[in-house]
Parts: structure tokens; C-alpha cells; sequence
């Protein structure tokens, strides 16, 4: 009887075996996975929108706006203001930094915020051994009223929206007086009255 029994542990312990093995197998198939370093493209100075960006949009035309972005070395402390135009990239060092979209708030609404979409390449080593390569480092909306939203993590750089030049319509007016001289009614014209003929001379003289 207790022989039978260990034929049937033994029976129902061998596929559980046969399959752990396969898994195993299955797992050493497969690549660990490593970073991949990311060259800058040959068309990072060209036009093109971020995502979600609206063309066309209430305010100043993507294509006009213009926004400052902030880099700092935190190895040495050295600062750099990039100004960019949207699908406009410029270099500092082995930085380069590519605008794709910048927005705001409009001023009627409560609460204010400002934003860009921004790329940022840096030329960097991953090893000690590895050549210097082009890499993305961040590639999102930063904010500057909400920094915490959106970080780049990099040891060495941060990067950071400073303004972005844009208007909306009636901006430079007082909201409250353009709707006043909206809703204000429009004057009527008043009739004219009559205006009588003056006598003709001949008509004159003979009364006379």
C-alpha cells in the first residue's frame, strides 16, 4: 500500500518537474534586459508639434510662441537660458536642448500655469570603457508652477521652464469695460424735423 502511494507522488511530482524545467529554459532564451542609448536624430532642428499639442489653439499660433528654458550644470553651477522658438533646437557643451510646444493659462482662468514640451540630448559616456554617444535624456511636458510634476533625472543637469511668450485675444484690455461697451444698447436716431422751403423771391415780391 505505502508503495503504491510513493508511485503516485512520484507520478504527479515528474510533470511538475517537466514543466518548472521548461520555464527555466524559457527565461534563459530570452536577453537580460540593458539601457539602450538613444543618438540624437538627424532632424532634431526640425519643425514638429509635442504630443497633444493644438494647432491653431485660442491664442498666440504655436509657431509664434517662444519660451525660455533654464539649464543648470550641478557639477560646477553653471547656468544657461535657452530661447527657443516651437521646433527649434539649440547646443550648450554637450547639451542640447529641442522645443516642440510651450502653453499657459489663459488670464481669465483661476488658477495659472505655464509649460513647455521640451527634449533634452545629452552627449555622455553610460561606462567608463564606452564612447561618448548622443542619448535622450528627457523627452515631456515640464511645468513651472508645478515643477514636482515632471522631473528630469539626470546627475548632472536640470532643466527647467522659465516663461513662454504667448497672448490671448482682448488680453490688453480691461475684460470688465469691453463687456460693458458690449452690452451697452446703441443709441437711436431721433426723426429730424421737417425743414420748411423758403419762399421763392418772385413769390416775395408780389405778396408785397
Amino acid at each position: 500500500m505505502a508503495q503504491a502511494r510513493k508511485a503516485a507522488a512520484a507520478a504527479l511530482t515528474l510533470p511538475v518537474l517537466l514543466l518548472a524545467l521548461s520555464a527555466c529554459k524559457g527565461d534563459q532564451s530570452q536577453p537580460d534586459p540593458s539601457a539602450t542609448s538613444t543618438a540624437v536624430p538627424q532632424g532634431v532642428a526640425a519643425g514638429g508639434a509635442a504630443p497633444n499639442a493644438q494647432q491653431g489653439a485660442l491664442g498666440t499660433p504655436l509657431a509664434e510662441r517662444v519660451a525660455v528654458i533654464g539649464l543648470l550644470n550641478k557639477r560646477n553651477n553653471e547656468a544657461h537660458d535657452f530661447v527657443l522658438k516651437v521646433g527649434e533646437a539649440k547646443r550648450f557643451g554637450n547639451v542640447v536642448v529641442k522645443l516642440s510646444s510651450c502653453e499657459r493659462t489663459a488670464p481669465w482662468e483661476a488658477t495659472q500655469e505655464m509649460g513647455a514640451f521640451v527634449q533634452v540630448f545629452i552627449e555622455e559616456r553610460l561606462g567608463l570603457s564606452d564612447p561618448l554617444r548622443w542619448r535622450k535624456a528627457f523627452s515631456g511636458w515640464l511645468f513651472r508652477n508645478s515643477p514636482g510634476l515632471n522631473v528630469m533625472q539626470h546627475p548632472v543637469y536640470d532643466v527647467w521652464v522659465k516663461d513662454c511668450a504667448m497672448k490671448f485675444p482682448g488680453e490688453e484690455e480691461n475684460p470688465a469695460d469691453f463687456a460693458a461697451a458690449k452690452a451697452a444698447p446703441k443709441p437711436v436716431a431721433s426723426e429730424a424735423a421737417p425743414v420748411e422751403e423758403a419762399p421763392a423771391p418772385e413769390a416775395a415780391d408780389a405778396e408785397n
